[in-house]
């Protein structure tokens, strides 16, 4: 599989991840994994103009569960959800990877902030946590050229 990255920011692709992310990792293509933006034409229909060069596409979270145990993926691909739970769901269910990225979780008020480019609800908490314990290097870092910031630090400021 070839899978380079997988990374959780809940603007999709943007202006950071067009000119950093994928660059730097030489992406090919990016699958977008979230059932809301699959069911939503608009969104899918303009979830790769930033990127005009790489293949996206776009499913819902049982439907790549399901393409995943039909097919291969052959180019170098950065698999991107806008939750933890959503990327939790898929590593449980045929995505193996040891690193996951999150370049960007928004404030609104059902998040706790744990760094301005990081909040998260009780259940996405649980999400990472869980991760982590199976093994998973879960990291913060906005663009490549951020620092990392250790996932596990931030959920220590969580406060229930």
């Amino acid at each position: 599989m070839s899978v380079k990255l997988v990374d959780i920011d809940d603007r999709l692709i943007h202006g950071q991840l067009a000119t950093t992310w994928i660059p730097d990792y030489r992406i090919e293509s990016v699958i977008i994994v979230d059932d809301k933006v699959a069911n939503d034409p608009i969104q899918k229909s303009v979830a790769g103009l930033a990127v005009p060069k790489v293949k996206v596409n776009v499913f819902g979270v049982d439907k790549f569960i399901d393409v995943l145990t039909k097919t291969t993926i052959k180019k170098v691909t950065m698999v991107l959800f806008t939750n933890p739970v959503d990327a939790l769901r898929l590593h449980e269910n045929g995505l193996p990877f040891n690193y996951l990225n999150v370049s960007g979780m928004r404030f609104n008020d059902q998040r706790r902030r744990l760094h301005k480019n990081m909040s998260v609800t009780e259940d996405e908490k649980e999400a990472l946590e869980q991760l982590i314990e199976m093994g998973v290097e879960c990291w913060m870092q906005p663009t490549t050229r951020d620092p990392k910031v250790r996932v596990s630090e931030l959920l220590e400021n969580y406060e229930a």
